[in-house]
C-alpha cells in the first residue's frame, strides 16, 4: 500500500482538486421544433435529428379512458 511521503498541504490538495468540478450543460436548439435539447442527441420533444424523423411521436394516450 502507498504512503506518503510528506503531507500534502491543503492549498496542493484543492488545487489539483480545481477542474473536478461538473460544467453546465450546452444544450442546442432543435431545428424542427425550436426546443432545447443535447448536442448530437435525437430531440425528445418532436424525434428527429437535424432533418430527418428518426423516432415516431405517437399522440399521448390517456391511460383513464383505456382502462374503462
Amino acid at each position: 500500500m502507498a504512503v506518503q511521503q510528506n503531507k500534502v498541504s491543503k492549498s496542493r490538495r484543492n488545487n489539483r482538486r480545481a477542474h473536478d468540478a461538473l460544467v453546465a450543460a450546452n444544450p442546442n436548439e432543435c431545428p424542427n421544433c425550436g426546443e432545447l435539447k443535447r448536442p448530437h442527441h435525437v430531440c425528445a420533444a418532436c424525434g428527429h435529428y437535424g432533418d430527418m424523423e428518426v423516432v415516431p411521436m405517437t399522440d399521448e394516450i390517456d391511460l383513464d379512458e383505456d382502462a374503462a
